[in-house]
């Protein structure tokens, strides 16, 4: 029998919004998606099967409601006529805002590689269903994103 859908927003919902900011960085949209990911996840609660990974689902719809993001801001236009005169800053207020901001500077794959493997708990194999290529690819690609990550906060003297 499947836990109630409240259960598994509690369960979930922190890993969710992880792979929702590492993919879409920090910012109004990774809780749009966060949220957009939740809401289709509960029309299709009552179908889903008894043995289904709900974690590795919801990540699955999560990267998908981000693509959508992504589709949604290229096809966005904002039009204006000055240019404000400060920059609007994306940063989470959290602590782990500078995670945050390192993360987002990864190269796309690493970014994402990193972001459904070690946020979004899926194995290799789901992930490079995810984004293409190989278990092998996308093991080198996080590999290579942690060891990035590490050094940017051996360069910046923090302690992580």
């Amino acid at each position: 029998m499947r836990e109630p859908f409240e259960h598994a927003v509690d369960r979930h919902g922190a890993t969710v919004l992880r792979v929702c900011r590492a993919v879409l960085g920090p910012g109004p949209d990774a809780d749009d998606a966060w949220q957009e990911t939740f809401l289709a996840a509960l029309k299709a609660w009552a179908t889903l099967d008894d043995d289904t990974n709900i974690e590795a689902w919801l990540v699955r719809v999560a990267q998908r409601k981000a693509i959508d993001v992504v589709r949604g801001r290229a096809r966005r236009a904002v039009p204006t006529d000055e240019l404000p005169d400060t920059v609007v800053s994306q940063r989470l207020p959290a602590e782990d805002a500078d995670v945050w901001d390192a993360v987002a500077r990864l190269p796309e794959r690493q970014r994402l590689a990193v972001a459904y493997h070690y946020l979004g708990h899926l194995t290799h194999v789901e992930t490079a269903e995810l984004i293409g290529g190989t278990p092998a690819a996308v093991r080198r690609a996080a590999a290579d994103g942690l060891k990035r990550l590490r050094t940017v906060y051996a360069a910046e003297g923090m302690d992580r």
